[in-house]
């Protein structure tokens, strides 16, 4: 696997709160203790954490801190490492498959260290090559980072922390008979609906949101375009600015498909509605099935 090795800036010396713990799988800002012929130790004050010295910041010295991601080698030694990580534990993340392993599939995380990803603990059997949206977590037993598909098993169902209209972060995670699923706020899990879908969805792929509907039995609709008052007067001021550069026509009316309304204007068929509806009684257009047009000073006389 090809290393991709960050550069941390190094920080002052800092006094180290003593006891703090580790945290496995995670980024942790640690002090440097000691040289050794492997690496540097570093400490929290309690622990020791190997920085081999290939992903050692030039520069750095003895009393200094360095922010490494933190994880468990085959023989229980705690490593670090400064090359940047795709996710870290508790993160939703779309990784490839790097290789098979016994009963299970290790996956790239962007570090020298892969995921393993047991059998058990995939929804669909995980091929070499192919990625896959998965949730990363700690082996309660041993702490080895590990990962799963199955991630209704990781997703919280309640006590949500938006509301209907809110804007979210989601990521893609699969394509059902309804519509797309989609992690939120990599916490909850909602659904686009195909028919609100208007141009390519790529499983994996993070995108901007917004909260459409929080059902009674706690299932969340989502949708890829804002609502309210609020939208719809930054439409009007888009459809104005493009009936004005389209030569105070635009081919496109009540009519037109969801497709071709999305393709243009990158809003919902609804909401295109609702703003030419409101152009239309403000007399800034003229309406007919299948075009708009700007009134001019001759229409208006």
């Amino acid at each position: 696997m090809q290393a991709n090795i960050a550069t941390f800036a190094v920080q002052p010396l800092k006094k180290m709160v003593p006891n703090i713990m580790i945290e496995i799988g995670k980024y942790n800002e640690l002090r440097v203790l000691s040289k050794t012929e492997a690496g540097l130790n570093l400490t929290d004050g309690d622990k020791l954490v190997l920085l081999p010295y290939q992903y050692v910041p030039k520069g750095l010295e003895i009393g200094e801190n360095v922010s490494v991601f933190v994880y468990i080698q085959k023989d229980g030694r705690l490593t670090g490492t400064t090359q940047k990580a795709y996710a870290e534990v508790g993160d939703f993340a779309f990784l490839k498959v790097a290789s098979d392993g016994d009963d299970g599939v290790f996956l790239d995380l962007g570090i020298d260290k892969d995921v393993y990803v047991p059998t058990k603990e995939q929804k669909r059997p995980m091929q070499k090559g192919y990625k896959y949206v998965v949730y990363l977590y700690l082996d309660e037993n041993n702490d080895r980072l590990l990962a799963s598909s199955k991630l209704y098993d990781f997703v919280e169902e309640e006590n949500f922390d938006f509301e209907e209209g809110d804007e979210v972060s989601l990521l893609i995670t699969e394509e059902t008979d309804l519509g797309f699923n989609a992690i939120i706020n990599n916490t909850y899990i909602g659904l686009l609906y195909h028919n609100e879908v208007f141009d390519n969805i790529q499983i994996g792929e993070h995108r901007k949101g917004w909260i459409k509907k929080i059902r009674v039995e706690g299932k969340i609709d989502l949708t890829l375009q804002p609502s309210g008052y609020g939208h719809i007067l930054d439409s009007k001021e888009m459809m104005l600015a493009e009936l004005k550069k389209s030569g105070g026509v635009i081919e496109l009316g009540d009519k037109s498909s969801p497709e071709e309304i999305y393709h243009r204007f990158q809003i919902s068929k609804s909401a295109f509605k609702k703003t030419i509806g409101s152009l239309y009684k403000e007399r800034l257009i003229m309406l007919s099935d299948d075009s708009i047009r700007l009134i001019t000073d001759e229409d208006a006389e």
